[in-house]
């Protein structure tokens, strides 16, 4: 099928790079040897989205209904998923540790996600912390404490004539640093954090 076939350009069904992800296996063996594809809705945002262990790829997904985790096994068959969390908010940061796997979206502030993959068919969300701000990067310090690169803010609350309130938003404040102990999953918690810079 040729070079176009193999990554799926211009291909008349795979007009939808965006809004689904395309995931293309091969096998390193003497050789590159092209082995199968798969499509999943919404998005990853980079390459911490992915991860792949005990033959199974996880993967980190922003769609429209939410962001989730679906495991693939090794045919690249979905065995398992989680709900979808945080409608309307974007993914800014994912990170598997293990049997682990964390997730932060943002909208006004900052979740962080705690998600059990310890059985691959039923991944569930266990954790939630909500903060301001939010972690663009996410890195293991140990097995039980987390590093989040991100920044801070501040929620504004806007109102009209009468102090009715008519919408919030948020403005960031500087560039936050955070260590997160996630040791209980169902409990996650922010133990410190520093703020430098300002709004620039």
């Amino acid at each position: 099928f040729g070079i176009k076939g193999v990554f799926g350009l211009f291909d008349s069904e795979d007009t939808d790079y965006g809004r689904n992800t395309h995931i293309y296996k091969f096998r390193i063996n003497n050789g590159v040897i092209y082995t199968g594809k798969t499509k999943l809705e919404g998005s990853t945002i980079n390459q911490y989205s992915l991860d792949e262990k005990d033959d199974n790829l996880r993967v980190a997904l922003e769609g429209k209904d939410g962001t989730r985790i679906v495991v693939l096994n090794s045919d690249l068959v979905e065995i398992g998923k989680t709900e979808s969390v945080a409608k309307g908010e974007k993914m800014y940061s994912s990170r598997f540790m293990g049997d682990k796997a964390y997730l932060v979206t943002y909208q006004n502030t900052d979740p962080l996600f705690v998600i059990d993959l310890s059985k691959p068919e039923n991944p569930k969300v266990m954790g939630e912390l909500k903060i301001p701000g939010y972690s663009t990067y996410l890195h293991p310090y140990d097995d039980t404490h987390l590093i989040g690169i991100g920044m801070e803010t501040e929620e504004k609350t806007l109102r009209d004539a009468m102090g009715r309130v008519t919408s919030t938003t948020a403005v960031v404040t500087g560039m936050k640093m955070s260590l997160f102990d996630v040791s209980d999953i169902k409990n996650p918690k922010q133990l410190s954090k520093t703020t430098i810079g300002d709004s620039n």
